[in-house]
């Protein structure tokens, strides 16, 4: 199971580790055959630290590793000069250049960048004639050719969120439908299993975020996706809805553990209900996934959201009865309706408290 995790991450990453070998090999030949640059070591790491192996943000990581490394060169080289190299001075550069680094900005890179370009000059490159301002120029250049890598080798930005997104669904339908089981056979532990899976689901849903906002990123840089920029509308409006809809089954999946250890028995027509339900997200997977309006899935969910009887219940079964209108308003939304929509498709309770169940 490991080695299949880790080769899926492998084949989702192999994009940008192909743009990152080809921007480091570009951005050194035109860091040393245009700019004449003897070895301008600068502008391959500069590719890889704008382009990175993580998803998201590569524009403000260039940025401030661009930023970062001019830091660190300018205090460097301003320094060494005065100062000359030693234990002493490498502390006062170090501390000169992260400094300046935060001022500037509170991201990580721009300070550590700052802080190990200053370690460079003032150890191995001591500064020289126009030394500081070719590594400046080098770091640019290597931004720059990574921007590039990102605009004409790029992944599939739809592919990319796709591929996460399905991830997230999955994992949501199989929470569904444990807890479905665990209360149709009013077995308790396979409700602590579903709780256990339920609160793996978040990983999932982070790394649909981190997948969506790298998507975005790469249809607004590379002029080959951008025509395609409205498929990814659908994932933007699903974002948010599906987070909230993860974190509710994790309530109901606890929920569901209280009820049934408490001969608490949650309502008869909720486990064909779940199902449905589950049914329903795999159906919004495969409508958002071939860049569709997810129709089909909405009427589903509306469905779905029928389905619920008056009878009164106890404690831990009426907070499942509301996780599961919760989940359902979540999915109503993440198919394309507004919440007040959502809320009134579904029909009113009649349970002590209901006026605050949505």
């Amino acid at each position: 199971m490991q080695a299949k995790k880790r080769l899926n991450r492998l084949a989702l990453m192999a994009p940008t580790v192909g743009q990152c070998a080809v921007g480091a090999a570009l951005a050194w030949l035109v860091a040393k055959n245009v700019l004449g640059h003897p070895s301008p070591f600068f502008a391959p790491i500069a590719v890889i630290l704008s382009i990175g192996v993580g998803l998201g943000q590569r524009l403000r990581r260039m940025v401030e590793m661009v930023v970062g490394v001019s830091v660190g060169v300018g205090v460097g080289d301003l320094l060494v000069s005065w100062i000359g190299s030693g234990a002493w001075q490498i502390a006062l550069v170090v501390a000169l250049a992260m400094a300046v680094g935060v001022l500037l900005d509170s991201g990580s890179l721009i300070v550590l960048q700052a802080g190990s370009s200053a370690i460079l000059v003032a150890t191995l490159l001591p500064p020289s004639g126009v030394g500081g301002l070719n590594r400046m120029l080098d770091a640019l250049t290597g931004g720059v050719v990574g921007i590039i890598a990102l605009a004409l080798l790029p992944a599939s930005p739809f592919t990319l969120v796709a591929k996460q997104a399905s991830g997230m669904f999955e994992a949501l339908a199989r929470a569904l439908r444990q807890i479905s089981e665990a209360i149709e056979k009013s077995d308790p532990g396979l409700a602590a299993k579903a709780l256990d899976g339920a609160r793996s689901t978040q990983a999932n849903v982070e790394q649909f975020k981190q997948a969506l906002a790298t998507s975005w990123e790469i249809a607004t840089i590379s002029p080959l996706h951008r025509h395609g920029r409205s498929r990814l509308d659908g994932y933007e409006t699903a974002a948010v809805p599906l987070d909230h809809a993860v974190r509710n089954v994790r309530v109901l999946a606890r929920r569901a553990v209280a009820a049934l250890e408490g001969q608490d028995p949650p309502p008869a027509w909720m486990p064909d209900a779940l199902r449905e339900l589950a049914d329903a997200t795999l159906l919004l997977r495969q409508e958002l996934a071939h860049g569709q309006e997810p129709k089909r899935a909405h009427d589903a969910i509306l469905a779905v959201a029928g389905r619920q009887g008056t009878e009164r219940w106890g404690f831990s079964a009426s907070v499942m009865v509301a996780q599961f209108r919760s989940i359902v308003v979540d999915l109503l939304q993440a198919s394309g309706g507004d919440r007040e929509q959502a809320v009134a498709a579904l029909p009113p309770l009649d349970t002590p408290g209901d006026q605050d169940i949505p």
